[in-house]
């Protein structure tokens, strides 16, 4: 592959990946902040500077910034996640220079003016809104926050309406040359490029940010917990969860064939017993969640109220069951599964782009595809016991929003998981 690596006096890393054969490119601009990164008082101001960025610079207003894109054809967008942030844009291949131009501009110079942000205030309070307007959704900011209670890698990226309405310019500002550093910030792009020509454009537009790094983040610790909305719903949304290997730790890529046996699929273990064999839900399926001191990994379902205690009682067994191992052909179709998503990646050129500025956040340099299979192939069924039999020591976390009343709560499920009678019939 065809992937080069730069890093500019301030410290901003520049990776790419030439793909000659595409009449396009990815770029993108990933900065390793994101809600975790904030003080209580900050509380989902890296979301609303996300939005900030777009509403105009020294040289374009927020419309000139669309139009600009747009006029060549191009997409722009971002987004904001736990533990970092993402300006991208998707572009024809000779339209590089112009979409770095764009990217250094709302990056370097946002003017942050007080009007738009009292618009964009209201536009975000809608959004916060919307999102607990949609159960499936707002049951997983519960999850967060139940199995991170008190800190900020637990806290929503939204904000609250009170934190949202109590920011102003200036404090984006601050935050803005806090965490917006070189160390803190990779260029990623993917796609028929010239990697020379990206590391001289992005030092012509985002060589003036700052070298100095900003302060260390609080540590996250798992702790587990549950959050509850009871809601006059048709279905229950349902999230049970557990500690689970960080991005640096051994089991990273265990736990991932862990998730495709147990819920990533139709043939998954969850899947066939639980809609096929007994019909109690419509979806089912589990996930990893890893960051880079912890993680969590989580099993998701929703289902009618009468079929709450059955359902549950069935993701807990299944779990368990994954104790006395896996079969010969359950890991192998699991590492099939993850060799093809390693595979697709290559074909998609944000999301190559976007997996390059992941490893270099969390690695510091990308990881070759050579590795990245070797690290699966490597993945045995002991393996797969020894992460099963930690996720049952560890102390469990619910969420769940709608009919919940014969929810079990969480200290059932702990029960239940150390093979003891739950205190409450279910």
């Amino acid at each position: 592959m065809s992937v080069e690596l730069s890093r500019l006096k301030n410290g901003i890393t520049v990776v790419t990946h030439h793909m000659p054969h595409l009449e396009s490119l990815a770029l993108g601009l990933w900065v390793g902040a994101g809600a975790r990164s904030e003080a209580k008082r900050e509380h989902g101001i890296s979301h609303l500077l996300e939005h900030m960025a777009f509403k105009g610079t020294t040289r374009r207003s927020a419309r000139d910034i669309a139009e600009t894109i747009e006029a060549v054809g191009g997409e722009m967008n971002a987004e904001t996640s736990v533990d970092h942030t993402t300006y991208y844009l998707r572009l024809l291949k000779d339209d590089l220079a112009l979409g770095l131009d764009v990217l250094g501009d709302i990056i370097s110079d946002p003017v942050l003016d007080a009007d738009e942000l009292a618009l964009e205030q209201h536009v975000i309070l809608q959004e916060i809104g919307a999102s607990h307007d949609v159960p499936e959704e707002w049951v997983f900011e519960l999850f967060q926050e139940a199995a991170f209670p008190e800190q900020a890698i637990g806290r929503t990226v939204l904000g609250t309406p009170e934190s949202i309405r109590a920011h102003t310019p200036d404090d984006l500002r601050r935050f803005l040359g806090a965490h917006y550093c070189g160390p803190q910030i990779v260029i990623a792009a993917a796609g028929n490029l010239d990697h020379a020509e990206v590391v001289r454009r992005a030092e012509e537009h985002l060589g003036g940010l700052s070298a100095r790094s900003p302060a260390p983040e609080e540590p996250g610790y798992y702790r587990g917990g549950e959050r509850r909305e009871q809601r006059p719903l048709k279905e229950a949304q349902i999230l049970i969860g557990f500690p689970a290997p960080a991005y640096l730790d051994a089991p990273f890529t265990t736990a991932h064939a862990f998730s495709a046996i147990l819920g990533g699929g139709m043939a998954s273990r969850l899947f066939q017993e639980v809609r096929e064999t007994r019909g109690l839900c419509y979806s089912i399926y589990s996930f990893y969640w890893p960051f880079i001191d912890t993680g969590v990994f989580g099993i998701q379902a929703a289902t009618s109220e009468e079929d709450i205690p059955e359902l549950v009682s069935v993701m807990l067994d299944e779990l368990r069951k994954m104790t006395d191992g896996v079969s010969a052909v359950e890991l192998a179709r699991a590492k099939t599964q993850l060799r093809a998503g390693l595979l697709m990646t290559l074909e998609s050129p944000i999301a190559r782009a976007g997996q390059m500025a992941r490893h270099v956040l969390v690695h510091g340099q990308p990881l070759a595809l050579e590795q990245m299979v070797a690290q699966v192939d490597a993945v045995t069924q002991a393996d797969l016991v020894d992460l099963a039999a930690s996720f049952l020591e560890g102390v469990p976390t619910l969420a769940a929003i709608g009919p919940v009343k014969r929810l079990p709560g969480v200290d059932a499920i702990a029960s239940t998981m150390a093979g003891q009678k739950a205190a409450v019939g279910w």
